[in-house]
């Protein structure tokens, strides 16, 4: 991203990233997931900025709240799709309860590896985009 600044607006920048996550190989991709906390966790597999922190744990705030049994489920889903995907279930959360993120996790869990790969990926650039617009805005 770096080397094809400078941008022209907001919407420019969004482009480009798109373009740029797009242009990635898998292990870009599974690096980037690493980054994230499991739904319903805080914590992620790689070390995170106290921003990123902050922007994961509101984006997945309806799981806090969660009742024990979605919460179980979703601790069981996660664990289920990693072992079948060997990635973390990576969702964009913001907006959604934590009922519907268990049943978007239930329905990934039905893909093979490859559309899960890419389904995954889809989700990291929507994660990815309302972030750069916070950056941009900070």
């Amino acid at each position: 991203m770096t080397a094809i600044r400078p941008f022209t607006s907001i919407d420019d920048l969004l482009a480009k990233a798109d373009s740029v996550w797009w242009s990635l190989d898998q292990e870009d991709w599974l690096e980037a997931f690493r980054a994230h906390p499991k739904i319903g966790e805080q914590k992620a597999a790689a070390v995170q900025s106290e921003q990123a922190q902050s922007w994961s744990a509101e984006e997945q705030s309806a799981t806090s709240g969660a009742a024990t049994e979605v919460k179980g489920a979703l601790a069981e889903g996660n664990r289920e799709y990693e072992q079948r995907f060997g990635f973390i279930y990576i969702v964009c959360a913001t907006g959604k309860s934590s009922e519907e993120l268990l049943e978007i996790l239930n329905a990934r869990l039905k893909n093979d590896v490859k559309i899960e790969l890419r389904n995954a990926a889809e989700e990291q650039r929507k994660i990815t985009r309302p972030r750069l617009e916070k950056l941009v805005n900070l």
